[in-house]
């Protein structure tokens, strides 16, 4: 028997599925017909939404973020270390700048995270409900225990719930379970002690419904679910995306340099003996300045600046992490309907086995599509499009459509006689026919197949999908299934038409003119397939499912290297293609809004479903498209590579300053008496040089930039820091130089000058190696420029402040200056000189084995 009522905090019913259903019903405070909206609304006071937490940090936990590095947690333990010995002052100023870098990051990532969650709350996902007698669409969150759910074909289960009457329900619980086939549901009570795949009574928050109907009442939700508390062991499962596994790459490669430089300067120091305290408290400074700290901050920002401009372009973002996934996209798979076509589907004949218009065809079609309750399709809305409904009365029973049968069955009251009247795929229902009607005679359906098949095949070939319709009489019958599809008569062909969209050849032009190759993978048949390919321009005899499904997987690479369309595939199938796609090296996305689209939305690097789509297409895509239209993809993608390109600029760039830096300092506390920077001023300069790339989501991108799919390649990172790195450092060593026996500059003024150095190399630097062109050939946003600009100003005058004396600085002669201003020209030009030879952005452009 269910345990206490889950409107009470603490209860938690642990076997809701065991018992009878009005003791369960019972438990959980649910009435048989449903909560009242009032009732409803005082639950989801008391107890919150209906809500999953997997997002990232948050609030005081994102803040704490910023300070759990182990270098940061070193420093900080060494700085209050150096103040227990004495040294109040420089201590206070470490800690006043490791403060104030971790809020500059948390305020960047809390305000990147409020933009975002207020964008993808523009993608709802809705759940129908009975509340005060009436059937109703509320928010998946705002679902609350007791709330009696109605399920149908392609709805997502809004928590953990048990079952209260259901015809033919099936369920894919593979989020759970990992099931290939969906799992037949019904009413009946299951053992307290049953696995939750023999469970036949519950449903499970996450899951969704492949075919038939059901209601079932809210015993479970958010992180009581089953879903909530293996979400976890789910998000840990995901793949990670290209861009994430480029990080992870480069952070490895940053920790090698780092421990290397960070050891041998603390020992060097050692050796000269310096102070124990300030060479611990140099070398982790400088190991700090060789971190990139503000790199989850500059992500999230860029990432969500990306975010609301593709929201802008009608592209909404589920999960940011797949943006640059999005721009390094190599192919797009998609289905024809609304993407290639206009998707308005009308019908255009209703046809009998001979081939004649023919209006009883037209009328038992009607009876199937007007009282089938599995879920709306555009077959069935464009056969009852301006014609009267059909009579509730005459239904009997129904057998729902799924895609491994490929069939809908009603049995109705026909005549005053049980008929069962079969629909879908030309080939299924043919598969299920014994015999036809023809000529106003049942005959053997061979007698007629070769005729009837084509017929198909013309109508196909002109870009038609062709439908079957069977009957068969069955005296006396209450109930259908699925098994009773057998023995029928073939009675006709219902053609329909979606034309091609005029601008869908363009728009693929446009695609591969960016890299991006479009395929088109249909469930439809090969001849309509073939006509809509060529109507767009996509050449090529199809691929059909029976050649794939007779490929090896270790031959399906090479088989579908140069196909362009695939028909007849079901949803196992497109994964296949998925798969050998991702073996050859490709980014792929998939665009799909169908039931049947799910698994191959999970599987794609990048997930695309459109905002009219079935709500567990939603549910599965990474993005979602406001219209479906390819044009709106191909802006989504631009914006896609401009995130990335811009990201990639604060990699780049900081990764070569802070390599410039490290080693400069490295070599100069070797020549010089004297710590070159005091830890206070190391972390101050990598601070202020920090800010301008807050910025850097604003920033414009180049034409050339955005016109190939991009990854990251570690390769090219350690070259880019390797050949601009040296020039920091060229330049670094003759300031050193210059100060030290040709100006002979006191200690604080050659600190002074050093840090004025260091800072403003770096932020002008960012400027010119923003792009490959001449940086006055590319002029960075007003934001970043304004922000450089204010930043440069600040760092030159701070020696001559009332801050200069804490800071260990102190004001420069005019020569000095004068020679730093030469070296910063000097700097630009080497930049310019270097970027013809290497340039600043040779990312990897292309497919996933160049990572």
């Amino acid at each position: 028997m269910a345990e206490r009522a889950e409107g009470d905090p603490q209860a938690r019913p642990t076997a809701f599925w065991a018992g009878p259903l009005p003791d369960a019903l019972a438990a959980a405070g649910a009435p048989a017909a449903g909560l009242s909206g009032q009732r409803a609304a005082d639950l989801l006071r008391e107890h919150g939404p209906n809500r999953v937490e997997v997002s990232g940090k948050r609030g005081w936990r994102l803040l704490l973020s910023q300070f759990t590095s182990p270098i940061i947690l070193i420093l900080i333990a060494a700085t209050v270390l150096s103040m227990a010995v004495g040294d109040l002052i420089d201590g206070a100023i470490i800690l006043a700048i490791v403060a104030a870098s971790g809020g500059l990051g948390f305020g960047q990532e809390h305000a990147a995270g409020r933009a975002v969650d207020a964008l993808q709350a523009r993608v709802r996902v809705d759940a129908d409900v009975v509340r005060d007698g009436h059937e109703v669409s509320v928010p998946v969150d705002e679902i609350v225990v007791g709330d009696l759910v109605v399920l149908r074909a392609g709805d997502v289960v809004p928590a953990d719930c048990r079952i209260v009457d259901a015809h033919q329900l099936q369920v894919d619980q593979a989020v759970l379970t990992g099931e290939p086939f969906p799992a037949a549901k019904s009413t009946d009570a299951s053992p307290a002690d049953a696995e939750l795949t023999a469970r036949a009574n519950a449903l499970w928050m996450g899951t969704h419904v492949v075919s038939g109907t059901g209601r079932a009442v809210v015993m479970r939700i958010g992180r009581r679910s089953s879903f909530g508390e293996v979400t976890s062991r789910v998000a840990a499962r995901r793949a990670s995306t290209g861009f994430q596994r480029g990080l992870t790459r480069f952070g490895l490669l940053l920790v090698r340099i780092m421990a290397v430089l960070v050891v041998g300067i603390f020992a060097a120091n050692l050796l000269m003996h310096r102070p124990i305290i300030d060479s611990l408290l140099f070398s982790l400074a400088l190991a700090v300045g060789l971190t990139p700290q503000m790199l989850p901050a500059i992500v999230a920002v860029s990432l969500s600046a990306g975010a609301r401009a593709m929201a802008a372009h009608r592209v909404i973002v589920k999960r940011l992490d797949v943006i640059e996934d999005f721009g390094a996209m190599t192919v797009l798979l998609t289905d024809k309907t609304g993407t290639l076509t206009i998707g308005t589907v009308t019908l255009i004949a209703c046809l009998s086995v001979d081939g004649v218009p023919d209006d009883e065809v037209g009328r038992l079609a009607r009876l199937n599509a007007g009282l089938q309750r599995g879920f709306p399709n555009p077959m069935d809305a464009a056969i009852m499009a301006g014609q009267q409904p059909a009579d509730p009365a005459a239904r009997i029973s129904e057998a729902p459509y799924d895609f491994t049968r490929q069939r809908l069955s009603l049995l109705v009251r026909d005549g005053g006689r049980p008929v069962l009247i079969t629909k879908g795929a030309f080939r299924a229902v043919l598969d299920a026919c014994g015999s036809a009607r023809a000529g106003g005679h049942t005959v053997p359906l061979d007698d007629v197949r070769d005729r009837v098949l084509e017929r198909f095949s013309a109508l196909s070939g002109e870009g038609h999908r062709v439908l079957g319709l069977a009957i068969r009489a069955m005296p006396g019958a209450t109930t259908a299934s699925a098994g009773d599809e057998r023995e029928m008569t073939l009675v006709g062909l219902l053609a329909f038409n979606d034309p091609p969209r005029s601008d869908a050849a363009a728009a693929i032009r446009r695609l591969a003119d960016m890299g991006v190759e479009v395929r088109l993978v249909t469930g439809d048949n090969r001849h309509a397939a073939r006509h809509v390919a060529a109507e767009v321009g996509l050449a090529g005899e199809p691929l059909i499912g029976t050649d794939l499904a007779a490929c090896p997987d270790g031959q399906l690479p090479d088989r579908i290297a140069t196909t362009s369309v695939f028909a007849e595939v079901d949803p196992v199938q497109k994964e296949r293609i998925l798969t050998a796609l991702h073996t050859r090296g490709e980014v792929v996305g998939f665009l799909g809004d169908g039931i049947n689209d799910a698994p191959a939305l999970h599987a794609a690097d990048v997930g695309i479903s459109v905002d009219t789509a079935v709500d567990v297409a939603k549910q599965a895509a990474a993005i979602v498209l406001l219209e479906k239209n390819l044009d709106v993809l191909a802006d989504g993608i631009r914006l896609g590579r401009r995130t990335f390109t811009n990201t990639l600029k604060y990699i780049r760039v900081n990764t070569s300053a802070s390599f410039g830096n490290v080693v400069s300092m490295s070599v100069a506390t070797l020549l010089l008496p004297f710590l070159p920077l005091l830890p206070r001023q190391v972390l101050l300069l990598n601070f202020l040089s920090d800010i301008p790339y807050t910025t850097l989501s604003t920033d414009h991108a180049d034409p050339e930039q955005l016109q190939h799919p991009r990854t990251i390649n570690i390769r090219t990172i350690r070259t880019f820091m390797l050949v601009y790195g040296s020039i920091s450092i060229a330049v670094d060593l003759v300031a050193l130089a210059l100060l030290h026996w040709w100006w002979r500059a006191p200690t604080d003024v050659f600190r002074a000058a050093w840090f004025i150095q260091f800072t403003v190399t770096e932020i002008i630097a960012l400027m010119v190696l923003r792009t490959n062109r001449t940086f006055l050939r590319s002029r960075p946003s007003k934001a970043l420029a304004g922000t450089g600009f204010l930043l440069i100003v600040v760092t030159v005058a701070l020696p001559f402040s009332p801050l200069a004396k804490p800071l260990g600085l102190a004001p420069l002669p005019p020569a000095i200056v004068a020679t730093l201003a030469v070296l910063t020209i000097v700097n630009v030009v080497a930049i310019e000189f270097a970027k013809r030879l290497s340039p600043a952005d040779s990312t990897t452009i292309g497919r996933k084995g160049g990572r």
